[in-house]
This record gives structure tokens, C-alpha cells and sequence, in this order.
């Protein structure tokens, strides 16, 4: 059975989406990181980075959200083209690393600016909600032509783009940001849709993890502000 590492965040709940979408047998193992529960010796053996997600599948140990979406796909079949399928296998590949190489860290970085970083922060969140925003129009841009990120069929570049998307007003700051992006609002309405989201939120609930962003949590999730102390 696969062990599932994860918590609550965006990166670890695609993963869980594509688990509960492919009917995989899984055990969920909490990571709590505002416990610092990710860097503890375990955990930084099976990934030296100390982030959530990570799987164990057998002698298989796969770290990165992308990474283990494009290894199950793979494993399963399900949700990707296959190797031999060159044109579309580009696309889903070239779609998957936008995500993970664009979307992804663009949006992490306009919630740290916004919502956790010290003053003054003007310039770097100017920054880093400029490059969300410009990533969330290249994707509703693709969508206005596509029915799925692929074309006609749901796959893992929806589940990564589900992630992060379903957290655009919290990224970007805006309550109501659909307006300005439609067509990822049509798309994440489609996945939300989904049976396996309900079970995902629900998996979200089954383990108690901490809330409060208290001094300890903060050296935990930021430790880079502790080289600012005198």
C-alpha cells in the first residue's frame, strides 16, 4: 500500500486528488508542518528538502507534487498520455511544468508577501502578485479554447491546476478574482464537481493539524527570518 505524507496544503491535496480519482489503496500520514514535523530526521530521509507531499510505493520513494502526479499517472495509466503518444505527451509535460515551475512558486511567493512577510515588502509583493496574475491570464487564456487543460480529457495538469487555483483569492488577495478569470473558474467549478474533491476535503479533516501561526510555527515555516535577528 502506498504511504501518503501530506498535509492540508495545496501541494499534498492534488495529490490526494489523483489518489482518491485512480482508486489507489493509500495510508495518509500527517505532516504537520507548524510542528516542524517535516524536518524531523525521518522525514528528511525520505526527502531531503523537507516538504510535503512525498509517497512511498514498495522500494519507491517519490518527493515534489508534480513528481509524484506524473509517477502515478504512469504507474496507473490513468489521467496522462502515454509515452508513445508524443505530440500530446509534450503537451501534457509542457502544461505540468508551467504549474510546477511557474504557477506554483509565483502564487506561494504573493501569499508570503501578502499575508506573512515583515516591512517593508512593497517592492517583492509588487513583484510576485505581477507574475500570479500574469500566469492565471496565460491559463485562462488556454482555457477559453480548451474544454481541459489537455483538450477533451481531464488529467493530472487539471489536478495540479486545481491545487493552486482553488486558492486564487487568497493568492491574489481579491475576494472575487473570477471575473478577470473566467474560464479557470469554469474549470475549477468542473473539478470541484469531482466526487473524489468531496473526498478529498474530507481526508483534509481526518487528522487535526495545527492552526495557529504562533512564534514556534513561524520558525518553522519561515526560518529564514531567524538570519534577520541581531
Amino acid at each position: 500500500m502506498i504511504k501518503f505524507y501530506y498535509s492540508p496544503a495545496p501541494n499534498p491535496l492534488k495529490v490526494a486528488l489523483f489518489l482518491f480519482e485512480s482508486g489507489l489503496s493509500f495510508d495518509a500520514i500527517p505532516v504537520d508542518t507548524r510542528k516542524g514535523d517535516q524536518f524531523s530526521d525521518d522525514f528528511v530521509k525520505l526527502n531531503p528538502n523537507a516538504k510535503v507531499p512525498v509517497i512511498q510505493d514498495g522500494d519507491a520513494t517519490v518527493f515534489d507534487s508534480n513528481a509524484i502526479l506524473l509517477y502515478l499517472a504512469d504507474k496507473t495509466g490513468k489521467f496522462t498520455p502515454g509515452v508513445e503518444e508524443h505530440a500530446a505527451r509534450g503537451k501534457m509535460l509542457s502544461w505540468l511544468m508551467f504549474i510546477a515551475s511557474g504557477l506554483g512558486p509565483f502564487s506561494g511567493q504573493s501569499v508570503h508577501f501578502r499575508h506573512a512577510a515583515p516591512e517593508p515588502k512593497e517592492y517583492a509583493l509588487n513583484r510576485y502578485d505581477f507574475e500570479a496574475h500574469r500566469h492565471y491570464a496565460v491559463l485562462d487564456s488556454h482555457l477559453a479554447t480548451h474544454l481541459w487543460m489537455l483538450g477533451d480529457d481531464y488529467s493530472i495538469v487539471d489536478m495540479a491546476f486545481w491545487g493552486w487555483v482553488r486558492m486564487m483569492p487568497y493568492v491574489l488577495g481579491n475576494d472575487n478574482p473570477w471575473e478577470q478569470y473566467p474560464d479557470i473558474k469554469r474549470v475549477l467549478d468542473a473539478v470541484d464537481a469531482r466526487p473524489a474533491v468531496k473526498q478529498v476535503l474530507e481526508l483534509s479533516q481526518q487528522h487535526e493539524f495545527k492552526k495557529e501561526m504562533d512564534a514556534e510555527s513561524l520558525r518553522f515555516m519561515f526560518p529564514q527570518n531567524e538570519r534577520l535577528k541581531g
